[in-house]
């Protein structure tokens, strides 16, 4: 009789256990991050029998194996590289984006203002003497220097803040990381398949799902759970392991905003040049916005000593030679030196417009109008392409994704099936205790 009562306990344990992994996932459905709990349940099995006898195997109840978090590593892992693409398709076209509104191409933009210079110039060759065609040239050509010189600021605005964002991620990859690390000691401690190691697996991999969209990540799990993350398509380990210290990263900002990206790890420092995810996203972005940013100043140089070269080769009304217009060797530092009409050194030894007539070679293919408007086609056309990618990237993002949930997230219709299962699980158990009170009960009033 103990022995029923013992079957119907084990199952009373049993299905409650079951029951409350059913309200935990009801109660989590909507809970990012949450894995759907199973619980395994097994038979217990006495053998009887002696030294004469044979032996046999009996039922004797019903005990928890484990609880099991519905789960798919290779899901994971394609969904934690899905994130990565993600992550850095995001932060290059925002970037990308950011640096082509930068580069100014209206009426204010460098182009259009070297292209009002220029028609000032030719106004200027017609009626050399004019005033207001003098005061025109002049105000064009401080138009031009005061175009690169907020184009050179913007884009410095945006170089600063992809150093923020990228400073920033860094702090988030290495404080999860540290979280990965305290997480991995708690899993090697934890009983496997007993519900705290579901939870702390559950920590874990949204720990895991945060870190992949930063950085390119590999994960392999041991037969604790604890988490070995290396960065992808290399072999630098950044989980902390018995003698092996975690890799930490830091990054600086260099010439013109490029990034330079550093993993350290033991004191000793190992340059990244693609660490992938966000991460990566924003080295790249920093990196095309420092090319930028060189092509203006370039621009900003060729532009000063074109436009001093030509002002050298004439004379002024005075018949003096001309002196320089510009002062400035990059685009922020450009700028007119005089605001004098008299100084415009209009004439050649031949003509008083004579040299006015040369100023139109500065506009040739190598000339400031063509070399911006290459470089803000160039400029769209990255930005159309990472407009592509990062819709693709966000795409299969969230397929695979959701191939993921489909594995591991709550289908309510199938808890509530199951809840009718174990509750009417929990009520037989029941009636067994019930029934076998029942009989001791009856035996005992026999005497």
């Amino acid at each position: 009789m103990s022995d029923l009562l013992g079957i119907g306990a084990s199952g009373v344990r049993s299905y409650q256990t079951a029951l409350s992994a059913i309200g935990q996932n009801v109660s989590n459905a909507d809970t990012p991050g949450y894995t759907r709990r199973t619980v395994t349940l097994t038979e217990n099995y006495a053998a009887n029998g002696g030294l004469t006898s044979t032996d046999t195997t009996q039922f004797n109840g019903v005990s928890t194996a484990s609880v099991n978090r519905a789960w798919n590593d290779y899901q994971a892992q394609a969904s934690r590289s899905a994130a990565g693409e993600a992550g850095s398709a995001d932060a290059i076209y925002t970037w990308l984006s950011n640096a082509e509104t930068s580069l100014n191409d209206t009426a204010n933009g460098v182009g259009q203002s070297a292209t009002a210079f220029f028609s000032a110039g030719t106004a200027l060759a017609g009626d050399p003497n004019s005033t207001a065609n003098q005061q025109s040239f002049l105000s064009t050509l401080s138009q031009t220097a005061t175009a690169f010189n907020t184009t050179a600021s913007s884009l410095a605005s945006v170089s600063s803040g992809i150093a923020t964002d990228a400073t920033t991620t860094v702090q988030s990859i290495n404080s999860t990381l540290d979280q990965i690390d305290k997480i991995n000691l708690q899993l090697k401690s934890s009983q496997t398949g007993s519900s705290q190691a579901a939870d702390l697996a559950d920590q874990r991999d949204s720990l895991l799902d945060s870190l992949s969209s930063n950085i390119g990540i590999n994960v392999s799990l041991d037969d604790k759970g604890a988490a070995t993350v290396t960065l992808a398509n290399t072999s630098q380990q950044l989980t902390a392991s018995v003698g092996t210290a975690g890799t930490r990263f830091a990054v600086t900002s260099g010439a013109n905003g490029a990034l330079a990206l550093q993993a350290i790890q033991n004191g000793a420092s190992t340059s990244v040049t693609n660490p992938g995810g966000k991460l990566g996203g924003l080295v790249q972005s920093a990196s095309t916005v420092a090319d930028r940013r060189t092509q203006l100043d370039k621009m900003a140089s060729d532009f000063t000593a074109a436009v001093n070269a030509w002002q050298a080769q004439g004379q002024t009304s005075s018949g003096a030679t001309g002196g320089a217009l510009l002062s400035g060797t990059t685009a922020a530092t450009i700028k007119i030196t005089t605001s004098d009409t008299s100084t415009i050194a209009s004439a050649s030894s031949s003509a008083s417009n004579g040299n006015l007539l040369t100023l139109s070679s500065l506009q040739g293919s190598t000339g400031l109008e063509q070399t911006w408007s290459s470089m803000v086609t160039v400029q769209g056309q990255a930005v159309a392409s990472a407009k592509s990618a990062d819709t693709a990237a966000t795409s299969v993002a969230s397929s695979t994704m959701d191939a993921r949930n489909a594995t591991s997230g709550v289908d309510l219709n199938t808890e509530a099936a199951e809840l009718i299962r174990y509750q009417q699980a929990y009520s037989g158990a029941a009636k067994v205790i019930q029934t076998a009170q029942t009989t001791m009960q009856s035996i005992l009033d026999l005497f």
